[in-house]
C-alpha cells in the first residue's frame, strides 16, 4: 500500500469477466453507479479457456481495468465428482485473462478468489497469513488449488513486472443470480431450492447434509460486489485480502434461517452419511475493516431477497415450478 493513492474510475473502461455469474453479475450492477464503462463478453462472443482468443478481444477492447470474476464452480458433490474439470478449466481461464492482461497493460487487475484456499484445520479467524500452512479440505482442492494458483500469477506479475494486480478472498456468498443446479449449487442455494420444493409439495421433512455442527460465514453478494468495487478505488498490495460478514453460525442455524425466508413449516433431517467438510470457517476481514469497507445485508433481509429472486427466475439452472 505504500505510495498508493486512491484509483479513480470514473471514465475507466472495466471488463468484467464472467459477467453472467453470481459475482460478476453483482459487481456489473454495482459499477453501474462509477461512472464507468463496463465490458462484457458472454462464452458465445469469447472463450476464456482459448489463449489466442482472449489476447485478441482484450487487445481490441482495451479496458484499464480486468475483474476476474470468470470461473467454474459447484458445491461438494460436482468438486468430488469433477475434479478435472475445476482444477484445468479454472487454471485455463486464470492464466489467459492474467497473462493477456499484463501483454495489453492493463492497469488494475482484481481477481477474485475464494476461502477455500486455506487450509482445513487453518486457525480461527482464518488470517491471510494461513494460506499454504496446512493440508487443504479435500472435497474441494482442485478448485482450491486453481484458485491459489490464480493468486499466485497475480503476485508473481506484481513482483516481476510492477503490475497492479490484486486478489480478494470471500466467505461463502449467497444472493441474487446464484446456480440453482440440483447437483452443482452451494449450500444457500441449495437449500433454497430444496426448501422451495418441500413447500411445494408439502413434505414433512427435509434433508441436510452433514451433521450441521460445522460453522459457517455468510456474505450477501451485493455486500462482496461494493468490497470489489471498494478494493479497485483504496487497495493495492500483492498480499491478498479477506472479504467477510464477520458474522458465523452453524449449518443448521443457516438451513433454518433459509427454512424460514422460505416459509418452509416442516423439520429438518440431518444426513450424518454425508461430508461435513470444514468444520469451521471464518474470515479474519479485519484489514478490509481497517480500510473502511464493512457488510451492511443482514442475513435474514438477504435470504428473503435471494428466494424472490429465485421466484423470479433469476438465478441459473433452476429447472423448478413457480410457486402459486
Amino acid at each position: 500500500m505504500t505510495g498508493f493513492s486512491a484509483y479513480d474510475l470514473r471514465s475507466k473502461r472495466i471488463f468484467v469477466a464472467g459477467h453472467r455469474g453470481m459475482v460478476g453479475s453483482a459487481v456489473v450492477r454495482r459499477l453501474a453507479s462509477e461512472n464507468c464503462t463496463v465490458l462484457t463478453a458472454d462464452r458465445r462472443e469469447l472463450d476464456l479457456t482459448k489463449e489466442e482468443p482472449t489476447l485478441k478481444w482484450l487487445e481490441a477492447n482495451r479496458p484499464d481495468v480486468v475483474v476476474h470474476a470468470a470461473a467454474k464452480v459447484g458445491g461438494i458433490g460436482a468438486n468430488n465428482n469433477f475434479p478435472v474439470d475445476f482444477l484445468c478449466e479454472n487454471l485455463e481461464v486464470e492464466l489467459n485473462v492474467i497473462r493477456a492482461s499484463h501483454t495489453i497493460g492493463v492497469r488494475r487487475l482484481l481477481f477474485l478468489g475464494s476461502s477455500c484456499i486455506y487450509p482445513k484445520h487453518a486457525k480461527q479467524p482464518i488470517a491471510e497469513s494461513e494460506l499454504l500452512t496446512g493440508p487443504l479440505e479435500p472435497t474441494n482442492e482442485w478448485y482450491a488449488i486453481a484458485k491459489i494458483a490464480g493468486l499466485k500469477m497475480c503476485q508473481a506479475y506484481r513482483r516481476q513486472y510492477g503490475d497492479d494486480f490484486i486478489s480478494v478472498m470471500p466467505t461463502n456468498l449467497y444472493g441474487r443470480g446464484d446456480n440453482y443446479h440440483p447437483d452443482h449449487s452451494h449450500v444457500p442455494a441449495a437449500l433454497i431450492r430444496r426448501f422451495h420444493e418441500a413447500k411445494l409439495s408439502k413434505a414433512p421433512t427435509v434433508s441436510v447434509w452433514g451433521t450441521g455442527r460445522p460453522l459457517r460465514e455468510f456474505l450477501n453478494v451485493e455486500d462482496f460486489a461494493d468490497a470489489c468495487v471498494f478494493l479497485l478505488k483504496n487497495y493495492s498490495s500483492d498480499l491478498p485480502i479477506n472479504a467477510g460478514s464477520g458474522d458465523e453460525l452453524s449449518i443448521a442455524d443457516f438451513a433454518a434461517a433459509v427454512a424460514a425466508a422460505v416459509g418452509y413449516k416442516g423439520n429438518l433431517v440431518f444426513d450424518t452419511s454425508k461430508p461435513d467438510g470444514t468444520p469451521r470457517k471464518l474470515l479474519d476481514s479485519s484489514r478490509i475493516h481497517a480500510l473502511g469497507w464493512r457488510a451492511n445485508t443482514k442475513l435474514q433481509t438477504g435470504l428473503v431477497a435471494a428466494y424472490e429472486d429465485f421466484l423470479k427466475g433469476y438465478g441459473r439452472h433452476l429447472e423448478v415450478r413457480a410457486a402459486g
